[in-house]
């Protein structure tokens, strides 16, 4: 409700927020839609915000409870009883990690386990990453990244374009050490996904509300699905998962879209990805299905870039892989996008987006 009133949305305007990491703003989308279908609301704005550079550290839980106590304590004896129990460690504080809650495990350390599980090599990651930052440039370059609002950031310049686009070379690549298992891990800092400040959002009405007020809608948000598997082993698979299903529940295949957009959290992630939707194996002992649902083709493929070149504010990752589907669409004239991505918990989502007819 605060961003919706910092944001200048009248005071009887309802709004939520929603957290599921990575997915936070699929959710924001999907539970517009809900929303509008079940009659209840007309016009919906959703987004998601990420604010890396700022955040939140928190005491360590001893230091807090010490505190806690102390506003609890009625007289001076109880309050200088517990200052008397402070130690020096108290004030170490709990920094953040992008850990997995179940497992305790950092995305980095899963990214690492399931890239070798699937024999991806630390070459075929540097690869991925120089591709996803390659046409990322590529695109920016040709003005197809302009959907971006200018903002001013305080004390420095004006951000007008995504800043974290660096084709770098396989060399320079190499050269970097792992970041999460040493000293043999295949994951480094060239690899992943960079952690960023990012808002975005997405505007969401039914057909003929939009026409009514005068807007030329962009996509169709036809169809979506929510998956979940083991956090631990495939916390990183939930795109192998929900493809099949929404592909089903759509009443498409693999060959009716056009432009597919999936969250790059690490290369190896996504190339696991891509070996896991190929696999009858992996289908048939790991999904219960008869056979598999095909790897996307390259050629459609992320080819405006992705997280790893546009960087990963977790909030905001959602509502810009589906507007990249959009914009892709009505460039290239296709009709069908599919959009996936992984998420904390083992979560993973798909949805089915529809270029709208010109």
């Amino acid at each position: 409700m605060k961003a919706a009133l910092g944001a200048g949305f009248s005071d009887k305007t309802p709004a939520h927020t929603v957290t599921m990491a990575c997915i936070s703003s699929n959710q924001a989308m999907t539970t517009a839609v809900s929303l509008i279908a079940s009659g209840q609301c007309d016009v919906v704005v959703a987004g998601g915000v990420e604010l890396m550079s700022d955040v939140p550290i928190r005491h360590s839980r001893k230091m807090r409870k010490m505190m806690l106590d102390l506003s609890k304590a009625k007289t001076l004896g109880q309050r200088l009883s517990l200052i008397s129990k402070f130690r020096l460690n108290f004030l170490s504080p709990e920094l953040p990690a992008v850990a997995e809650f179940s497992t305790n495990e950092t995305m980095g350390h899963s990214a690492d386990r399931l890239a070798a599980a699937f024999a991806i090599s630390r070459l075929e990651q540097d690869e991925y990453a120089l591709r996803s930052h390659s046409l990322a440039k590529k695109a920016q370059d040709e003005g197809l990244l302009s959907d971006v609002v200018p903002f001013k950031v305080p004390g420095k310049d004006t951000v007008t374009q995504d800043n974290g686009i660096r084709p770098s070379s396989l060399e320079q690549m190499a050269k970097l050490k792992p970041a999460f298992i040493k000293p043999y891990g295949t994951v480094t800092a060239a690899n992943s996904s960079f952690l960023t400040d990012g808002a975005s959002a997405v505007l969401i009405l039914a057909e003929e509300k939009a026409l009514a007020m005068g807007y030329k809608p962009k996509a169709y948000l036809r169809d979506f699905m929510y998956v979940s598997q083991d956090p631990k082993d495939q916390l990183l698979l939930g795109p192998t998962y929900a493809t099949p299903k929404v592909l089903e529940k759509a009443g498409l295949t693999m060959n009716d879209i056009d432009a597919f957009e999936f969250h790059e959290a690490f290369s190896g992630q996504i190339l696991a990805n891509l070996k896991a939707m190929d696999s009858d194996w992996f289908a048939q002992n790991y999904m219960g299905r008869k056979a598999k649902v095909g790897s996307p083709p390259l050629e459609k493929f992320n080819i405006w870039g992705g997280s790893l070149s546009l960087g990963h504010p977790f909030g905001a990752t959602g509502c810009r892989l589906v507007m990249a589907a959009a914009n892709r669409l009505q460039k290239e004239g296709g009709q069908y996008g599919l959009v996936a991505a992984c998420a904390a918990g083992g979560q993973g989502h798909a949805m089915i987006v529809e270029a709208y007819p010109k």
